[in-house]
């Protein structure tokens, strides 16, 4: 006779979940015309490799940063982190490693079909940019919860919920007048140890943030059609 050992949740009223009002967003009178506005805002976003040197305040970074900490994540886990980095013998010793893995990618790991489909961009293994930028804003995926306040120390949708956040960040960056760019040079580990990062975070992306040098200019390209990108319920099935 086999005996079934079934886990039950405690569901008294000490370990209730709490909740609160929701304080809602303001209705413009227009919202139609509020998010088309929006749209066409965050239509001018480029990604930029040609920066300037000039200063950008901590405060602005601080307040960038905590944008992207609004994402909502799997089970409110939260699991990112954001180093800033300013100082230029890290940028300096971030670039030379970058590099490294940038001449294996463009000699020898990239296909003859990702180089072709790089080719608009005019990239290259020189990132120059990587010092240029007044500040780099690494982000590293959490694969565990550290916080010792925590239930446990799981993550959900670890991938999903970085990737909202850092859509934040970016939306948060242009909105303040600066440009990024998303510089994934792969394999990314050599910032873990440049970082001192624990073992639990993982190299997720590297953003170089500031402001855009005099004639910056940007590749000349298209993004989809709405049409192209959205669709309502879902197609009508062809008849057989």
């Amino acid at each position: 006779m086999s005996c079934v050992h079934v886990c039950t949740l405690d569901t008294s009223m000490a370990d209730r979940p709490t909740f609160i009002p929701l304080d809602p967003p303001s209705v413009p009178d227009d919202p139609v015309r509020a998010a088309g506005m929006f749209r066409e805002f965050m239509s001018a976003r480029r990604s930029v490799r040609e920066f300037s040197s000039r200063d950008v305040p901590r405060e602005l970074i601080e307040e960038l940063v905590g944008t992207a900490g609004t994402a909502p994540s799997g089970a409110n886990k939260q699991p990112w982190s954001f180093v800033a980095v300013r100082d230029p013998d890290i940028k300096r010793e971030i670039r030379q490693a970058a590099e490294v893995e940038e001449r294996e990618f463009y000699a020898r790991r990239a296909s003859e079909t990702w180089l072709r489909d790089l080719h608009p961009f005019g990239t290259d293994e020189d990132k120059p940019f990587l010092e240029t930028a007044p500040w780099l804003i690494v982000v590293f995926k959490c694969m565990k919860d550290g916080r010792s306040r925590s239930e446990s120390d799981q993550v959900y949708y670890v991938n999903e919920s970085v990737g909202i956040a850092v859509g934040l960040l970016l939306a948060a960056v242009h909105h303040a007048g600066l440009v990024a760019l998303t510089h994934t040079p792969s394999p990314m580990k050599f910032l873990s140890g440049i970082l001192d990062r624990p073992e639990h975070e993982r190299p997720f992306l590297l953003i170089p943030v500031g402001w855009p040098a005099d004639g910056c200019v940007v590749p000349d390209i298209r993004r989809k059609r709405l049409e192209e990108i959205m669709v309502v319920d879902r197609p009508e099935r062809q008849s057989q």
